[in-house]
């Protein structure tokens, strides 16, 4: 070899060199990505990585051939070859993202990228016009020994250090292949056949100039990918730190669980669970932060992420390393870390949020204490007032004490009416519970206020529909309930009207529809229906519909209530529909 000869021979070796320490480099960056928390593109980095160093692989490989010296032939085993490696680079790193699943997926990964490595070299040259090749043994041994060994150092570097030393283990990888195919090429003695394979000079000529072409894609596509590489790892390392900014800075506890144990925690952690230091959280069990009754439930929910990628928020309850006890509301979010399926969970400490609901919920009984108190003290005293002045008539020697007899009993019976209103609210009480027709016990209803009706210039138009509505319980508290509802009706269409009352069974239900033709009801006014002692009428207690509402609560029912102002307000009661059992039934009139 002349001495231009040698200097374009070294030319080529540094420049296949380079190419095998760039390609790896770029292939790690790729892959290096799949290690990032929230990992969205997984397939593209891998497809990335292998498509990039197979492309990597191949150009040097033929940058070698000529630094040798060797005639090159464009035939099919150049496009076979690059998609094998290709492929076998592709598996080589799926292997590698099976974190605790395979035992020695390093040694197996680098098994398989060698062989990639190798399979491109052999099958490339044996591919050409050659009669059959003497082989040395020991160099090709040594060789492939090489490539394993660097395959391997290289990605226990890459998997150990990460982005820090991927360099190190670019170097590594690129002169273990770039060695690899020089001793090769030396254990493998290549006689061509007829330097021009029955082609003419113009085809020679022809095939250098193609392969001089795909070279130099070959080169342009490694520069631009690692250009993209470093820029797309640029952005994402910006996004990392301002997404560790907010992490570190929030104020609520942000954690990862890996199989129940803690893998990370941010300083609000720390505060929250009262560490020193993040070793005394990290790799310590979850389930050493919870109550043993809890423990079940948790296993459960999380085992359910897997499904339903989420939940939450929901209250849970924590221990902290010095034992106290914490309220805290948690979200749970399925998630990967270093390619394995992780929970990341926020958690915001409702310690305080619960004292102050408590408080409040205390103060609110004493304020509904306060209300219930004034309002027994208020509707008894005007009754009592009564009393007393007539038993101070009676005690005058005054005559036609008959009628004061009579007047004093009916005050009596209404003190009765509100102190038996106000047991029925403050505990369920033993009745005799039946089958019964609804539809009686509103004919009854109807009957009783029709005349009342009547003198209000009312009327009240029925439609109890054609078949028996059954409902289990407490007749005469259903007929309480027809009565004070029909009634206030009456009492609040001043100007005349009419009420319409529709029963149905809808469903599994048994559905009574009171509509009037009243002013109507506000929404404020609507939103404390109900509430003891609230009522619009100046003589009212606010007892009858407080009363009405636990009758229909106690009977596994509902109210509803649909008002419009100037247009009247329509009451909606419903019962659970229950078929007579034999020997229950009271028929309907």
């Amino acid at each position: 070899m002349n001495g231009t000869g040698a200097v374009w021979s070294a030319c080529f070796l540094l420049l296949a060199l380079l190419i095998s320490i760039l390609a790896s480099y770029t292939m790690f960056n790729f892959t290096g990505n799949l290690k990032r928390k929230n990992n969205q593109f997984r397939v593209f980095w891998l497809a990335g990585g292998a498509f990039v160093f197979g492309v990597g692989m191949w150009v040097k490989h033929f940058v070698g051939v000529l630094a040798e010296g060797d005639p090159i032939f464009i035939t099919w085993s150049m496009p076979v070859s690059l998609l094998f490696t290709i492929f076998f680079s592709l598996m080589a790193f799926v292997m590698l993202t099976f974190h605790n699943v395979i035992r020695y997926r390093l040694l197996v990964g680098s098994l398989i990228l060698g062989f990639g490595v190798t399979f491109m070299n052999y099958f490339s040259v044996l591919g050409q016009p050659i009669r059959a090749p003497i082989v040395e043994p020991s160099l090709i041994v040594l060789s492939l020994l090489f490539l394993f060994s660097g395959t391997y150092a290289s990605l226990w570097l890459a998997e150990l250090s990460g982005e820090r030393f991927n360099w190190l283990a670019s170097l590594v990888l690129g002169f273990s292949v770039f060695v690899e195919q020089l001793l090769g090429s030396k254990g493998l003695e290549i006689e061509y056949l007829s330097p021009f394979y029955g082609a003419s000079v113009d085809k020679m000529s022809q095939d250098i100039n193609l392969l001089t072409l795909i070279i130099g894609l070959g080169m342009l596509l490694l520069l631009v990918s690692t250009l993209f590489t470093w820029y797309i790892d640029k952005r994402m390392n910006q996004m990392d730190e301002r997404y560790k900014l907010l992490v570190e800075n929030s104020l609520d506890t942000i954690a990862i669980f890996k199989r129940d144990k803690w893998v990370f925690v941010n300083e609000a952690g720390l505060r929250m669970f009262e560490a020193e230091e993040a070793n005394e959280l990290l790799g310590a069990s979850i389930y050493a932060f919870l109550r043993p009754e809890d423990h079940e439930a948790v296993r459960e929910r999380m085992h359910n992420l897997v499904i339903t990628g989420n939940s939450g928020p929901l209250e849970q309850e924590w221990f902290t390393l010095k034992g106290k006890m914490l309220n805290t509301e948690i979200v749970e979010l399925m998630t990967t870390l270093e390619n394995e399926p992780a929970i990341q969970v926020i958690i915001r400490d409702i310690s305080e949020r619960k004292k102050n609901e408590e408080l409040l919920i205390n103060s609110e009984k004493l304020y509904v204490a306060g209300q219930l108190a004034a309002g027994i003290a208020h509707e008894i005293r005007n009754p009592l007032t009564s009393l007393k002045g007539f038993l101070q008539l009676l005690a005058s020697g005054r005559k036609d004490t008959g009628t004061y007899y009579d007047i004093m009993k009916s005050e009596l019976t209404r003190i009765e009416g509100i102190v038996s209103e106000m047991l029925m609210l403050s505990k369920p009480q033993v009745y005799d519970l039946s089958y019964h027709d609804v539809r009686s016990s509103m004919r009854e209803t109807v009957t009783l206020l029709e005349t009342q009706a009547i003198l209000h210039s009312i009327m009240i138009e029925t439609d109890f529909g054609p078949d028996p509505l059954w409902v289990y319980g407490v007749e005469n508290q259903v007929k309480q309930v027809f009565i004070n509802v029909i009634k206030n009706a009456i009492e609040a269409m001043i100007d005349g009207g009419a009420i319409r009352v529709r029963m149905r069974r809808v469903d599994d239900t048994v559905q009574i529809r009171i509509s009037d033709e009243g002013p109507g009801i506000g929404e404020t006014q609507l939103s404390k229906m109900g509430q003891p002692f609230y009522t619009t009428k100046d003589k009212g207690t606010g007892l009858g519909l407080m009363v009405s509402y636990k009758i229909v609560d106690n009977h596994q029912g509902n109210i509803q209530v649909d008002s419009q102002l100037g247009s009247g307000t329509t009451f909606e009661i419903t019962f659970p529909f229950r078929y007579p059992e034999t020997n229950s039934v009271k028929k309907s009139g």
